[in-house]
């Protein structure tokens, strides 16, 4: 690799040509070098640290409820893991959520506003337990609200992991919840995980 080179500075072309009244060099050093950078964040404008966000690696905020009955609902992820609960979009545009029941059946997946005991932002307190609105460019409904993920029905197999992928629909939402409520039918222990991507 050449680190240095040599350029001609066109001003002193004169003093090449050999005019002695020409008092400037038209060898002018240029240091070439390449050099990899890492970026792993930004200072903002209020003088602030942000990291680079990555994607989760492996699925996070792992919880069961246990003996959910039929027509029953549960909030995911719960307040057990302090680090990701309620969950965090800011910064991530999708999200897999990863169900295992113990019955298999239909159930209704939901994605909520968080607790009223947390801010949204600087916002407080929230309207807990909504179902979350806004309009996206993937939804051709004009000016209008929409729900952004709520599917009332998806049949889930037991004893596996049932893994959906959300696109889009979620980005950078703060304090998000699933209400998920069992339809199968009977009576279900409900485990819940989530991984967020960048």
């Amino acid at each position: 690799m050449v680190y240095n080179r040599k350029g001609t500075a066109p001003w002193s072309v004169d003093r090449l040509a050999g005019i002695e009244s020409a008092t400037v060099d038209s060898n002018i050093e240029v240091p070439q070098y390449i050099q990899p950078v890492l970026n792993t964040g930004v200072v903002d404008e209020q003088g602030d640290w942000k990291g680079v966000k990555s994607s989760d690696s492996v699925f996070h905020s792992f919880s069961k409820d246990v003996g959910i009955p039929n027509g029953g609902e549960l909030l995911q992820p719960t307040i057990g893991d302090a680090t990701k609960w309620p969950l965090d979009m800011t910064g991530y545009n999708d999200i897999f959520i990863a169900i295992k029941p113990t019955n298999g059946g239909n159930y209704a997946i939901t994605a909520i506003m968080g607790p009223d005991t947390q801010s949204f932002a600087n916002l407080s307190p929230v309207n807990p337990a909504s179902i979350l609105k806004g309009n996206t460019t993937a939804e051709s409904s004009g000016d209008n609200m929409y729900q952004l993920f709520d599917d009332g029905s998806e049949a889930l197999t037991a004893d596996v992991w049932n893994i959906f992928y959300i696109e889009g629909r979620l980005a950078n939402q703060k304090l998000l919840q699933f209400k998920i409520v069992n339809n199968s039918g009977g009576s279900s222990d409900v485990e819940v995980a989530f991984m967020r991507l960048v």
